[in-house]
């Protein structure tokens, strides 16, 4: 009898095309934004709350990082600004889809915690507050800083006080999303790093069965 060997198989579906898209799609739009926004941030790492905030009128916060005042802020802020539209479309995508899938109500709201791919409830709770408060706040605070926007609706950046306002309660809400980024991947790891990304890259899980 020849000895046993291992084959791959694939297990059931586990995410659909769109969320598989819309998720890669969100990750790499989310690391350049994060690039981008360290390099905004050192143009002038220091803020402020009201409308105003400079050199010559006093800080709120002023962060540990080095002024690096030309150069980096030209094309950080490009990269920015494609970056955010590309993950907000994605974004929309991904909401819109779950919404009609079910997604959201059977995975999210309301997930079976004994399945091994199921989330747990506070994987639910997180991902929840993440799609629905802190995108939805990013997204604001982000539009509140563009004089070009806020010039027709100025209400987006009245309402949290000025410019700067808006651009602290970005900023951290962009920490709060980072922290999310770095637990999210140290769990994917912990739970199994190839059993976490297979699904996410093709759909399902790759199972080793044992064959004579």
């Amino acid at each position: 009898m020849a000895p046993p060997h291992a084959i791959l198989q694939p297990n059931m579906p586990r995410h659909t095309l769109v969320v598989r898209i819309t998720h890669w799609l969100t990750a790499l739009a989310f690391l350049a934004l994060l690039v981008s926004g360290i390099a905004i941030l050192l143009a002038h790492p220091r803020l402020y709350w009201g409308e105003t905030g400079n050199l010559e009128t006093a800080s709120l916060i002023d962060l540990p990082l080095p002024f690096m005042l030309t150069g980096q802020s030209g094309w950080g802020r490009y990269l920015h600004f494609q970056s955010a539209w590309l993950c907000v479309l994605a974004g929309v995508v991904y909401i819109v889809h779950s919404w009609r899938s079910g997604h959201f109500r059977n995975d999210l709201a309301h997930g079976d915690s004994n399945g091994a791919d199921s989330y747990n409830v506070l994987q639910r709770i997180t991902y929840l507050i993440i799609v629905f408060a802190v995108f939805p706040l990013i997204i604001w605070t982000g539009l509140a800083m563009s004089p070009a926007i806020t010039s027709v609706a100025p209400v987006l950046v009245t309402v949290w006080g000025g410019q700067q306002s808006a651009r602290t309660i970005h900023f951290f809400a962009a920490g709060f999303l980072v922290l999310f980024f770095l637990i999210h991947v140290a769990m994917v790891w912990r739970a199994g790093f190839s059993a976490k990304i297979w699904p996410m890259i093709i759909g399902h899980r790759l199972e080793r069965q044992e064959h004579s």
